[in-house]
Parts: C-alpha cells; sequence; structure tokens
C-alpha cells in the first residue's frame, strides 16, 4: 500500500489469501479468542462490583456465563476472513495486482509464479520484498492431528471447551492459551522448560502472571520438556523429559515458529539465509542481493506484525531513495496478551541488572491506583528505567488489563527521548490507571535528583 501510494507498480503473489498468519491464523484469531475470555473474566469477576446474577435467596447467587465454542471459533474466524477480505479490496482500490498463487525467486530480481489454475509465468520487477512468514514448528513425537493435538493455527477448529488443554511450550504464544483456555473454563496444564513462564519477558512481570496462573487455576509443569504427545482412547497423554505423564483430553503445541524460506530460489539469487533459515536483513531490510528486500518472520527479526509492518515500509522507502530512518527494535513496544497483559518498551531489566545500561528504576505496584481499587485489579505495575544522570526515558514495562494500550505513552517517551519530567508534568486523567505512569515518572525525577553516597 505505501508503494502504490508512492506511484509504484505493485503486484503482489499470495497464495494463502492477504494478510498473512498475523490476519487469518495468527494474531487476529487468538486476539480475538482472549477477548472473549476476558469477557469471561469481567463477567464472572463481576460479583465483586456489587453485580449479582441468577435465582436464589439471601447472598447465594452464581454467574451462569459459559463459552459457547462453537460460536467463538466461527465469530474469530469470521473476523479473520473480513479483515483479509478488507485488506484485498483496499489493495485493488488503489491499484495492486493480486495474484493467487505461489512465487518463486527467478535471477536477478524477478519472480516465477505458479497461480491457482497451475499456469506458470514470469513477473518482471525493479524490486522485490519477500514476506513469506513462518509456519508451527513441529516435534517428530508429537506430530499435529487437528483434532487432540494441535498448533495454534488449527486451535479454532474445536467445538466445546476443552475439558484439560496441555500447552507445551512457556513462550508468549503458549503462555497466551493457556491464560485465554482457563479464562473460558478448561483445565489447563503448561508445559514449562525454564523455572518461569515467559523466560523471555521482565522477571517481575512473569513473577505476576505465574501468581495470577496460580490464583486462577493453571497448573504448571516446570523445568521438563515435552518429548512426546500421542493420542490415547479419549484424549491425549504428553510424556516429560523427567519421566513425567500428563493427560489431558487435548494438547496445543506452541513451541516456535519456522521460516518460510524453502523453494523460493535464494540460493541461486544470491540471498543468504542464517543456520536458523532466516533470510539474512540488515536494518533497512536489504538482504545481500541487490533490489532484493525481506521482511516478517522470514527474517528473523522480532515476530510481531507492528515489526514485519515497519519493516516492509522502511524496504520501500529505501528502494525508491526516500530519506529511511532504519529499523531500531529497542523501540518496540510489545505486548504479552494474558490475564493480566504485560508490555515492554526499550531497555529491559536484565539489560540493566548485567551493567550494559546505567539506569533508575521505579516500579509502582497499581494496587495504590485509585481506578485500579473501582477495577477490582489486584495485581499489576508501572516500571520505568530513566538513563542514570541525564534522567532520559529509556525503557518501561506496564502488567495490567489493556497495557498494549496503556504502554504507548511510554514508547513515545523511548523513541522521542523524553525526560522524565516531562512525563511527570504531563496531565493524565482523574483517576486513570495513566495517572500510576505519570506518578512513577514523579518517583524517578526525585531519584534522580537525590544526592548520593556512590
Amino acid at each position: 500500500m505505501v508503494a502504490a501510494d508512492a506511484g509504484a507498480e505493485v503486484t503482489i503473489i499470495e497464495e494463502k489469501g492477504l494478510g498473512g498468519s498475523a490476519v487469518l491464523t495468527d494474531v487476529v484469531p487468538s486476539k480475538t479468542l482472549i477477548a472473549t475470555a476476558d469477557a469471561m473474566r469481567r463477567v464472572n469477576a463481576s460479583t465483586a462490583f456489587g453485580v449479582r446474577f441468577g435465582e436464589g435467596g439471601g447472598d447465594k447467587y452464581e454467574t451462569e456465563a459459559w463459552a459457547d465454542f462453537g460460536r467463538v471459533n466461527e465469530r474469530l474466524l469470521k473476523l479473520a476472513k473480513t479483515q483479509s477480505q478488507d485488506i484485498h479490496a483496499s489493495l485493488e482500490a488503489i491499484g495492486v495486482k493480486i495474484i493467487s498463487g505461489r512465487g518463486r525467486l527467478a535471477p536477478p530480481h524477478h519472480v516465477d509464479v505458479t497461480d491457482s489454475a497451475g499456469e506458470t509465468f514470469r513477473v518482471e520487477a525493479d524490486a522485490v520484498i519477500l514476506a513469506t512468514g513462518a509456519h508451527p514448528r513441529e516435534l517428530p513425537s508429537a506430530k499435529p492431528d487437528g483434532e487432540r493435538i494441535l498448533n495454534w493455527t488449527q486451535a479454532y477448529n474445536l467445538t466445546e471447551v476443552p475439558e484439560h488443554m496441555i500447552v507445551v511450550g512457556s513462550g508468549v504464544t503458549g503462555a497466551e492459551f493457556a491464560s485465554a483456555y482457563r479464562r473460558l473454563g478448561a483445565e489447563v496444564t503448561l508445559v514449562s522448560s525454564r523455572d518461569q513462564v515467559l523466560p523471555g519477558e521482565d522477571a517481575d512481570a512473569a513473577t505476576v502472571l505465574e501468581n495470577s496462573f496460580k490464583r486462577v487455576g493453571v497448573k504448571v509443569a516446570a523445568r521438563a520438556r515435552a518429548e512426546s504427545a500421542e493420542r490415547t482412547e479419549n484424549g491425549v497423554r504428553v510424556t516429560l523429559s523427567d519421566g513425567r505423564v500428563l493427560n489431558g483430553s487435548h494438547c496445543l503445541m506452541a513451541v516456535g515458529g519456522v521460516p518460510n524460506t524453502g523453494d523460493l530460489g535464494l540460493e541461486e539469487c544470491g540471498v543468504e539465509t542464517t543456520q536458523s533459515g532466516h533470510i539474512r536483513v540488515d536494518t533497512v531490510s536489504r538482504t545481500t542481493a541487490t533490489n532484493i528486500y525481506a521482511a516478517g518472520d522470514c527474517t528473523g527479526m522480532l515476530p510481531l506484525a507492528s515489526v514485519a509492518a515497519m519493516q516492509g515500509r522502511i524496504a520501500v522507502a529505501h528502494m525508491q531513495g526516500g530519506a529511511v530512518k532504519p529499523l531500531q527494535l529497542h523501540r518496540v513496544a510489545s505486548n504479552v496478551f494474558t490475564s493480566p497483559e504485560i508490555a515492554t518498551v526499550g531497555v529491559t531489566q536484565a539489560q540493566v541488572d548485567s551493567g550494559k545500561y546505567q539506569a533508575d528504576v521505579v516500579k509502582l505496584n497499581l494496587t495504590t491506583n485509585p481506578r485500579a481499587k473501582m477495577m477490582n485489579i489486584r495485581e499489576g505495575f508501572v516500571k520505568i528505567f530513566a538513563r542514570r544522570g541525564s534522567g532520559t526515558v529509556i525503557g518501561a514495562v506496564v502488567v495490567a488489563p489493556r497495557a498494549s494500550e496503556l504502554i504507548y505513552s511510554l514508547a513515545l517517551a523511548v523513541t522521542h527521548k523524553l525526560h522524565v519530567d516531562d512525563v511527570a508534568s504531563t496531565f493524565t486523567v482523574y483517576p486513570s490507571l495513566t495517572g500510576s505512569v505519570a506518578e512513577a515518572a514523579r518517583r524517578l525525577h526525585l531519584h534522580v535528583m537525590e544526592p548520593t553516597d556512590e
């Protein structure tokens, strides 16, 4: 869309539908499922607000909320399809040619296409952007069958809430599905090869999530890998590396992704890949071949839709000779859509602890926030990192409902190198969760200005 708006003649070659996995099988459907789970959470927690459900005498009222899983999955798949169709219509409206088929690079930077009718032809191009994405990684001993053993693209085939879902993998995808399925009423066991869930995230945030899991009944099988997953007569059996055996009704494999870089003609065109099979790119999305660019999960950068889109915009600007700001991953805001959500941007606690960055840190729990009390939020925090000596905001973590929305102000601060006083002196609504963002910044101002004995 950016290239077409700039006047380029643009052709898209795609065999599965526009929008990629973000729209069709990953972000849109999974976050819609999570939104449903969050609605269940709010309904089931509403008695704390004085809301009563059902019939009964005295104080004995119970919620009768339940998830119609067939309707839930029907809705999320419809949303994904509609979003894909909207993208298709938007592209056609600005003159983009869309070919349904599979492409393969042809030297020096053209594309041979096999379309949906089986016809083969060549599309000549001045430049090519490879955005082929990734697919779920599979274990030879735990092959998904789409019925009982599932990968994340198959999770929407279910018509009923699983009785007991075993989730293998405690990264972002595994944690999100574990959180959602539990809120929807399933018994959940999360298999984690590490000491804590979300090993790549802020340790304080991971602790809050683990405590939340304990409170709602998510069981964590820690410090063990899944050796195998197999069908039983009525469910699945998952065998762990330490000998433990887990029995459940279903198993979701969330053990990472594999880039879709096979049979693309990369080597013939001089496009190098990494040991993991990802396309090697620089910070302006160039591959090792002239006029061939790459964006998204096939590149091995952060596997986020926002990063893929930015890589694509940078590629278009570079190929057209425009002003280019290289990709800066330390400015990327990301979010884990668990309950509560975990949002981060910039420098991490681990980088500060290792001495890579010198920073003053303030962590403010939300339990003192008046809006949080009104919303019955019992966990979460705002953490801000300020460069020691200058007071510039260089990183942040927010753990809260809708943390994905709250992180934006701190992402602005990191991107534009704002001082903590700039954040502290900006008006916030009272009462609001953003009040804790400003309060944390005010405390950093005091911390920065205080003399120390060191």
